[in-house]
């Protein structure tokens, strides 16, 4: 039965239930109605009124709940679903609702995939024109200038040295954001090697001190999963070297059940007060594509957390 309908039925059957009630009962109402007939009919239409809403409340309940989750309904944080009750033309849209949320979810993520995919794309792109151009290019300037060097005078032979020290610096400096955008340590490597890499570069040029925890003996998590790591790593500790003032960091890895829990935590300022910028945002769509959970929050000593767990694959080796 329509909602529509169902809502006139359940008023008509209170209505003829109460007219029926009056024409049985041994009760009269004068031409002016008295102080004790008044009070029996406001009982009467208060027990009417009563009984339509009770029934009416069973019927339109899950529509003010659908309401109040589409309010703060957020495809960023999954999972939320109205409770499949009852039957009826509610229950259908409660159903629909429901798998409207499902559907909106699963595109979600699929989008966000296919997004994260092309950013790894791109990344590798520009860090392969970094390596197989700029990087080339410079290393012949660095070539021509020491040939330059060997046979130059005296007084311009420091001129040609400071320029090739530059050269050098900006060669460095192309291979280190080649190696951050595409990180070929982790497919040659893997994912230790990787993070270790990522700490000593943390390390070198921000002079923060990392203190690592990294065990051995992992499962395999996958190429997926361990991306997802070694990104999230990379983005934690970024931000760390951007904001945090701090001047040490803890980077573990390590088995934790049937997961390996990745921690990077710092002795900074913490994220007190301040929003979820995209950086954190992007840490968060990555674990989501992979099953893994992600935490940030401030420490009880200072500084902030960030904590990565990512189930273990069924068929992975112990």
């Amino acid at each position: 039965m329509p909602l529509y309908w169902r809502v006139v039925v359940i008023n008509a059957v209170v209505f003829v239930l109460g007219t029926v009630a009056l024409a049985l009962a041994p009760v009269t109402v004068s031409a002016r109605v008295l102080a004790s007939e008044a009070v029996v009919l406001a009982v009467g239409l208060t027990a009417i009124l009563v009984v339509n809403a009770l029934l009416l409340r069973s019927t339109l309940r899950p529509l003010d709940r659908a309401v109040r989750l589409m309010e703060r309904v957020d495809l960023r944080m999954p999972g939320e679903r109205l409770p499949e009750t009852g039957a009826g033309p509610v229950a259908e849209l409660v159903e629909a609702f429901n798998a409207m949320l499902e559907r909106l979810e699963a595109e979600r993520s699929a989008s966000t995939a296919r997004a994260l995919a092309a950013q790894e794309a791109e990344r590798h792109r520009i860090a392969r024109e970094l390596h197989d151009e700029i990087g080339q290019g410079l290393t012949a300037m660095l070539l021509g200038l020491k040939r330059a060097i060997d046979r130059a005078p005296d007084e311009v032979r420091g001129d040609l040295e400071l320029v090739q020290q530059a050269a050098r610096g900006s060669l460095e400096e192309v291979r280190q954001v080649a190696r951050r955008l595409r990180p070929g340590v982790l497919e040659d490597l893997g994912l230790l090697s990787a993070l270790a890499a990522s700490a000593t570069d943390l390390s070198t040029h921000s002079r923060i001190h990392v203190e690592r925890g990294l065990a051995s003996g992992l499962p395999d998590l996958g190429p997926d999963a361990e991306l997802v790591v070694y990104r999230v790593a990379q983005e934690a500790m970024t931000n760390i070297a951007r904001h945090s003032d701090a001047d040490t960091v803890w980077l573990s890895l390590s088995r934790q059940g049937d997961n390996v829990a990745l921690l990077v935590a710092d002795n900074g300022r913490g994220t007190s007060g301040l929003q979820e910028g995209a950086g954190i945002r992007g840490m968060k769509e990555r674990a989501r594509l992979v099953g893994a959970d992600l935490t940030v929050r401030p420490r009880p000593e200072g500084g902030t957390e960030v904590r990565l767990v990512v189930p273990i694959k069924e068929d992975a080796d112990p």
